[in-house]
């Protein structure tokens, strides 16, 4: 039950602090493990393909590992202490895990940047926040860019770690952290991470799986509620989920480009490379400015149902098993 509680209270303290920048945040740490971690394994292992791969699959196994481990010792030696103390730091984790408000700040931003008119603030407001090159970028185009990484993070940034904290409780929820922040850092076709990066990316596939999937049907049920073009959500949802090279990234960017009737997606640049992509959606009516705080009205929407989805399945769950 406390890890429960832990969630809940940590999704409302995500709310309403987000991620203060004069706090050091767990991620951070992760990514510098994967840093070294990666820097480590390529001296170890044969500069071959396999080699590489190798390195990457060894590179996963210890990120995970030690991400999983840390706060499982943490929070065993706070709970020895006091079971109040165990729960205060667990809910800091499980905030610090979820992302709803934080990236909800940063497409924000974008949209300030948009409404002053300035492309080039805009185009670095929105660099902050997607992989590809935004210099290449027009109005429309970072417009699009806010609008796509608030949908596929509202199940990479939300959804998902939501799920593995319902779960498993933070160790489980930094887990996924780990797991997702390799395939953001290591899980590029070009060099040098073709090979490095092959196991971190499936992975991620893997873990993403289902969570991906549920993200869709309860942003689906959260635009109904919004009142948005649910049958349209529905269409894009079923005909341009796979429009993408991840199995996993179009199904809530399908949701949101027919809730929104926009057309998403489309050729991007990434590290001065064009890569060709399939449109998601249909241009019903063109994408404007204001197409980003109606993506983050869902967003929120998208959390709240998958809270007391995930909440209200585990103390189900935990009344059964203390009857059974």
């Amino acid at each position: 039950m406390r890890s429960l509680t832990a969630l809940i209270l940590g999704f409302f303290l995500d709310l309403l602090i987000g991620d203060p920048h004069s706090i050091p945040h767990p991620v951070v740490l992760i990514g510098k493990l994967i840093g070294v971690a990666e820097k480590a394994m390529r001296a170890l292992f044969p500069k071959t393909v396999w080699g590489e791969k190798l390195a990457g699959g060894a590179v996963w196994l210890i990120v995970v590992s030690l991400s999983t481990a840390a706060p499982w010792i943490l929070l065993h030696f706070a709970n020895g202490v006091s079971p109040w103390l165990g729960l205060a730091l667990e809910t800091v984790m499980c905030a610090q895990i979820l992302a709803t408000k934080s990236l909800r700040q940063e497409s924000m931003q974008v949209f300030e940047a948009l409404k002053t008119g300035d492309l080039a603030r805009s185009q670095y407001a929105v660099s902050r926040i997607v992989g590809r090159d935004t210099a290449r970028l027009d109005e429309a185009g970072v417009t699009r860019a806010a609008v796509e990484t608030v949908a596929e993070n509202t199940s990479d940034g939300v959804i998902a770690p939501m799920l593995y904290l319902a779960i498993g409780g933070a160790p489980l929820g930094f887990f996924y952290k780990a797991v997702n922040t390799m395939d953001s850092m290591l899980g590029y076709v070009e060099p040098p991470y073709q090979n490095v990066g092959l196991v971190p990316a499936k992975m991620d596939d893997v873990f993403n799986f289902l969570p991906a999937r549920l993200s869709g049907l309860l942003m689906l049920a959260a635009g109904a509620l919004l009142g948005m073009d649910g049958k349209n959500g529905w269409k894009i949802f079923c005909r341009d989920r796979y429009n993408h090279a991840s199995p996993n990234s179009a199904q809530t960017e399908a949701v949101c480009a027919g809730l929104l009737d926009l057309r998403l997606a489309g050729d991007a640049w990434y590290h001065g490379v064009l890569h060709k992509k399939k449109f998601i959606g249909d241009p019903i009516r063109e994408i404007e400015d204001a197409d980003i705080p109606r993506a983050c009205r869902l967003l929120y929407a998208t959390a709240f149902l998958g809270l007391v989805l995930f909440a209200g399945l585990k103390f189900c769950f935990l009344i059964y098993t203390s009857f059974s």
